[in-house]
């Protein structure tokens, strides 16, 4: 169904222009200056590659696509709740207990036993959140673990 395709991609251009509009009000670095790599970076990359896709998906849809309305299209919507809940406790649990949660819940809808979906999703949180912090030296919330660090 091209209209599907269309209707879709418009909408993601749309949050494409939102996320790179969100990533053009991080603040400017400390000590100011006109760095390559700042912490807006990443979003834009992701916001043009998001405009990029949908543009696509306008042009040049697919004919034979239908929407999911059975088991397929409610697992996308749990993964977008997952995702919504995901940005909306990244501050208060911090990374890596919300990356944890989110990724050990989208492992486990995708059929995985729940014990090894929760423990990729802690590896996962675990090697971003250094990488992160100690390989690129950007700061990521730590949340709940904050109040342990100053215990």
């Amino acid at each position: 169904m091209t209209y599907n395709d269309r209707f879709a991609g418009v909408l993601l251009i749309v949050l494409a222009v939102a996320y790179g509009w969100g990533a053009s009000q991080f603040p400017e670095p400390f000590g100011g200056g006109s760095e390559a790599i700042g912490p807006e970076t990443f979003p834009y990359i992701l916001s043009v590659t998001l405009g990029l896709s949908s543009l696509y998906m306008i042009v040049r849809p697919d004919p034979d696509n239908a929407w999911p309305w059975s088991r397929t299209g409610i697992e996308l919507i749990i993964a977008i709740v997952v995702l919504i809940l995901y940005a909306g406790l990244l501050e208060p649990l911090g990374f890596i207990l919300s990356t944890t949660l989110a990724v050990g819940t989208l492992c486990w809808r995708m059929g995985a036993p729940v014990t090894r979906s929760f423990l990729t999703g802690a590896i996962a949180a675990v090697v971003v959140f250094t990488l992160f912090t100690y390989a690129l030296d950007l700061a990521l919330p730590l949340g709940l673990l904050e109040l342990l660090e100053t215990s």
